[in-house]
């Protein structure tokens, strides 16, 4: 059985749709979800979801092995990304090489990097003029949003699209894609 972690900042809706999906699989389960907010709402979705729950600050993430010892001890095959907002340091990038994956809401290398998440992805593609957006899931490295891409869908950008409408179609094609993509990852 391969054990999956999620490290979430925010409302964690991706997180639940990934754990419900793995919650009856044969081959993978989600062992545990970390947070570094403790105001996030993913917070309730792993009570909910009777997942354990791992809140850090940015010590024990940046400056220990406090993190790295806890995936370690759960014996944590894959580390998912769902709305993680923190550069994740060098000592879990060597130790999980090739198996920290993360979802972009947005066709990369267009609207990467620091600072580019959420509305401000959306915003940034409308404004732009762009015809398309979508999805990037790919594996992560040391740097915000540069690792090996994995999957790229697409969907329109509709004239009159606000942010938020664009952030919808954007949403469902994470729902839809990132368990399969993990589930692909996993073997």
């Amino acid at each position: 059985m391969k054990r999956i972690a999620i490290f979430a900042s925010g409302n964690g809706s991706n997180a639940e749709h990934i754990a419900g999906y793995f919650c009856q699989h044969a081959k993978a389960r989600v062992e545990a979800i970390y947070t570094n907010n403790p105001k996030a709402f993913v917070i309730q979705r792993a009570g909910r979801l009777k997942i354990p729950l791992v809140l850090f600050d940015r010590e024990m993430f940046y400056a220990g092995d406090a993190v790295l010892r806890d995936l370690h001890t759960r014996k944590i095959d894959l580390i998912v990304l769902a709305g993680f907002l923190w550069l994740v340091p060098g000592n879990l990038t060597r130790a999980f090489s090739g198996k920290i994956v993360n979802i972009h809401p947005a066709l990369l290398p267009k609207f990467g990097g620091k600072g580019m998440y959420g509305m401000a992805v959306h915003e940034a593609a409308i404004n732009a003029g762009e015809v398309e957006s979508g999805i990037t899931i790919h594996l992560i490295d040391e740097v915000y949003d540069r690792g090996k891409t994995l999957l790229q869908v697409k969907c329109p950008v509709m004239s009159g699209d606000t942010p938020e409408t664009l952030a919808e179609r954007v949403h469902q094609l994470e729902y839809e894609h990132y368990p399969k993509a993990i589930e692909q990852l996993l073997g």
